[in-house]
């Protein structure tokens, strides 16, 4: 079974990886490529995995997926092979022959994750450990290990993974993980959204379907710890990139804090503001910070945008208002039961100087995984990429964020 999956995956990309590059010969060689484009990862990566490339119609939206680390959307484009390259390749980790202990930063603008990182019921720490850096550890599945191809095509990919993980009570959790990837055609985009797409704007997008189902013989409950589907982008920051985070006003008595912003310690003025409506998040790549909506805040929908690269990018996801959702902080004495819908990151020089990347990130979550035997938790996070000149974005950050583009690009200035 196993050799049949390894030859389908090899089977299967290649034929992806063909009409990717076939169009044009002359860019197959890496040196027809600037570091930065869409076509230079592509290459870099296929060194790497048996990749699977997803493409649009006219060919011009292009996204890798890889099997072999951990079902990651790891970068796409917008604009073909020349364009750019819109996630974070960690080219460094990539190539290192080493493996960390805690964490392998690969990069990846769209990466599974399982929740919650701290806190009672954490799968990252040990029973008993104190919860600090020196004991933190990503599971393996989630981390260093490959996962299993279903099927793929030109539009779509399902992978899945069994994996078994213990949290911090001491419960050794086992489950089935499913996770499928599909392009969206930008006319699919418009209708989705409610917006208007013309020729001045380009687009990439695609939707990730992920589930997990409970695979012990016993139920996950609040005596035995659950888990969380946790899915985190990870972009490019630059000196003038900013995240948009919609939320709803109202009594804290009712919705709670507007949003947890000491995660890191409280961000400072020059990267943070709240405002009527929206949270503005400086995503340069210069200072680690990290804040979270709770479901009753979160408006399930979040956006970056960069004027640098001429990129809005809107992330909307699943939420559920009268779920539970887990807290991922490392204390566990606080309420595990009690933790944000969404996350937003900011990277920046830990206290040794050294950096995992610089990269932005926008995160969702799933609620609180209280399953049966055989019952299944689904979450889906959805990505879309729009590039173009300021005019032709602050029509679609007006309808989705409530914000023109000049707006947003004051806001630090």
């Amino acid at each position: 079974m196993k050799t049949t999956k390894n030859y389908l995956l090899v089977l299967v990309a290649g034929v992806c990886l063909w009409s990717c590059t076939s169009q044009n010969k002359k860019e197959q060689d890496m040196g027809t490529f600037e570091k930065g484009t869409f076509g230079y990862d592509l290459n870099f990566l296929s060194g790497k995995d048996s990749l699977i490339v997803l493409k649009s119609e006219n060919g011009e939206a292009q996204v890798i997926v890889s099997p072999k680390y951990q079902g990651k959307v790891f970068t796409s484009t917008a604009t073909g092979l020349s364009g750019k390259s819109i996630g974070f390749v960690n080219y460094d980790v990539l190539n290192s022959t080493v493996v960390d202990e805690h964490m392998n930063g690969y990069g990846g603008e769209n990466r599974f994750w399982l929740g919650p990182e701290g806190g009672k019921y954490s799968i990252y720490f040990e029973p008993g450990k104190e919860q600090v850096f020196a004991n933190w550890h990503t599971p393996k599945p989630i981390d260093v290990e490959s996962w299993d191809l279903n099927r793929a095509d030109a539009k779509e990919v399902s992978m899945r993974k069994s994996m078994k993980v213990a949290n911090y009570q001491g419960t050794k959790l086992d489950l089935d993980v499913e996770r499928t990837i599909r392009m969206i055609e930008a006319a699919d985009v418009a209708k989705a959204l409610n917006i208007s797409l013309n020729d001045q704007v380009k687009t990439v997008a695609y939707v990730t379907e992920n589930a997990i189902t409970n695979k012990n013989d016993f139920e996950w409950t609040k005596e035995t710890g659950t888990i969380c589907i946790w899915m985190l982008d990870m972009f490019i920051p630059s000196d003038k990139a900013v995240t948009i985070i919609p939320f709803e006003e109202g009594d804290e008595k009712q919705l709670g804090k507007i949003a947890t912003t000491d995660y890191f310690g409280e961000i400072p003025a020059s990267h943070l503001k709240i405002e009527s409506k929206n949270l503005y998040l400086k995503t340069d790549g210069k200072l680690r910070a990290k804040l979270g909506l709770n479901a009753l805040r979160s408006k399930s929908i979040a956006g970056n945008y960069d004027p640098i690269t001429n990129r809005l990018t809107i992330t909307v996801f699943d939420q559920d208002k009268n779920a539970s959702y887990l807290n991922q902080e490392w204390n566990p004495s606080k309420d595990p039961l009690i933790g944000d819908a969404m996350n937003a990151y900011n990277d920046g020089p830990l206290e040794d100087g050294s950096i995992m990347g610089p990269f932005l990130e926008v995160e969702s979550v799933s609620p609180a995984a209280f399953l049966k035997p055989g019952e299944k938790l689904s979450h889906k996070h959805t990505v879309y990429h729009f590039i173009g000149d300021a005019n032709a974005l602050d029509p679609i950050a007006k309808s989705l964020l409530g914000v023109s583009i000049n707006e947003i690009t004051q806001k630090f200035n």
